[in-house]
């Protein structure tokens, strides 16, 4: 198993700025997501990327450039798995709040499954694709709805065998609104900063 941090999106609607470089509760994002996925791995993880300057964001990471770009967090995916042959957990890089423990169930949870991913918040417990396990089994359906220009992260999961962590088994973690927090603007960085507050004011 092979942590993948996916940083390759445009953050068009945090202006343009690399998300993950912003710090909350004084500490990058990027870092938060590395140390995590690293811990419940136990390797070190990807950096999925295309910024010129993503070499420069933590050296001790290996940056790989999507293989097709432009295809959003789905393309990422796709990516990882291509570069590891191997079981990948992904992660993106704006997602400050992910518990070691929350990611460590996924993998131990994933053996007999395709994909497995955690039930979010949300309508009909939606599942969170970017925060889960792939395989490489996986690549095949992927390439399929990449090519159809489908690019939803979790378009293709009808067509593999798909787990999931039921959202009261991600409770026992805390608020899965919470814990599956990800940054897309500049009012959810500041939200994040006073969940930060909250969680650590005691």
């Amino acid at each position: 198993m092979r942590g993948a941090i996916l940083a390759g999106g445009t953050a068009s609607r945090f202006g343009g700025q690399p998300k993950g470089l912003e710090h909350v509760g004084g500490e990058r994002i990027l870092d938060r997501v590395a140390q995590a996925l690293a811990a419940a791995t136990e390797t070190s993880p990807l950096l999925i990327a295309n910024a010129t300057e993503a070499a420069d964001w933590r050296p001790d990471l290996t940056v790989i450039r999507d293989a097709i770009r432009n295809c959003g967090s789905l393309g990422g995916i796709y990516t990882a798995l291509s570069a590891c042959e191997a079981p990948v957990l992904v992660m993106a890089w704006d997602m400050p709040f992910v518990p070691v423990e929350l990611l460590a169930e996924l993998v131990k949870r994933s053996d007999d499954y395709d994909a497995f991913l955690p039930e979010s918040s949300g309508a009909k417990n939606r599942l969170e694709p970017l925060c889960a396990v792939y395989k490489p089994s996986c690549l095949d359906a992927i390439r399929e709805h990449l090519a159809d220009e489908d690019f939803r992260a979790s378009g293709f999961l009808d067509s593999v065998n798909l787990g999931t962590l039921s959202r009261e088994e991600v409770e026992r973690y805390g608020d899965p609104e919470t814990l599956l927090f990800n940054i897309n603007t500049p009012t959810d960085l500041t939200k994040a900063q006073e969940l930060w507050r909250s969680l650590h004011e005691h």
